[in-house]
């Protein structure tokens, strides 16, 4: 072979060589990845909170039939005031709710009559219309006579009609007792609207849950001060122990010096 083919056979090898070369590297750039389309990016939304089974610590009122507010203060207007005003004598003012009932009410007015005492009835409506007479034999003892509303409701928590109706066509008096204490506002201008000043209490004995006569006794004699009022009821079901409670707790107070006038709530 000349040297002249041999040069030609060579250089025709390397340019097949590099032109290998090339058409890979060109087949490697074609198979890159192209770099994908820039996109927006959005946070997710902030988790929302489950709804909370907590309190909010905002009273509520709820109607309760069995238990009786606590025991509320005497308000500065009342009809104990002329009877306590510039005397120093030592008085207590013992009050009765939800009657007048005809069998436990003539019982209550006989104790206070045997001790020489008297008392203020915050009478229902209803109980009065059911059993006529017990009104004015009240009276007659020289007892005096309060509204309780007519079929004692939460005035705090039914309509404002009912609330007027309950307040304004209720046994007459000038004073008036809202059922289990509960007042607002609206009930306490109800109240005055009516001629009537609110009368609450300063001591409950808790009569209404019949926890013993000797335990009413005691709690009365413990929490009872100069000028209180006294909480027990007529009506409402058993008063046995509110009658021999009140038969044996008058006695003891009278032996400190109090007296028993009945709260100045005139019938109009």
């Amino acid at each position: 072979m000349s040297r002249k083919f041999a040069a030609f056979i060579a250089t025709g090898v390397a340019l097949v060589v590099v032109a290998g070369a090339l058409l890979v590297l060109a087949l490697g750039h074609e198979r890159q990845p192209q770099p994908a389309a820039a996109t927006t990016q959005t946070s997710p939304p902030p988790p929302v909170n489950p709804p909370s089974n907590q309190p909010s610590g905002e009273p509520t009122e709820t109607p309760g039939n069995n238990a009786p507010p606590s025991t509320p203060g005497k308000p500065a207007d009342d009809p104990t005031a002329n009877l306590v005003k510039g005397k120093n004598k030592k008085v207590i003012f013992f009050s009765f709710d939800d009657g007048p009932d005809p069998y436990w009410t003539p019982k209550i007015l006989q104790v206070l009559a045997n001790h020489g005492a008297h008392a203020t009835f915050f009478e229902l409506g209803t109980m009065q219309a059911a059993h006529p007479g017990l009104r004015e034999q009240v009276l007659a003892a020289g007892n005096s006579i309060g509204s309780h509303s007519i079929s004692h409701p939460q005035l705090t928590a039914i309509s404002a009609a009912e609330r007027h109706h309950q307040i304004f066509d209720g046994p007459r008096s000038t004073c008036f007792r809202p059922p289990y204490g509960a007042s607002n506002p609206k009930v306490r201008a109800d109240i005055k609207a009516a001629g009537m000043v609110q009368v609450l209490w300063d001591v409950d004995p808790r009569d209404w849950a019949r926890p013993g006569v000797n335990a009413i006794v005691q709690n009365i004699m413990n929490n009872a001060h100069n000028h209180n009022i006294i909480l027990m009821h007529d009506g409402g079901g058993d008063r046995a122990q509110t009658v021999a409670a009140l038969d044996k707790v008058l006695p003891l107070l009278k032996a400190k010096g109090y007296s028993f006038p009945a709260m100045d709530c005139k019938q109009p």
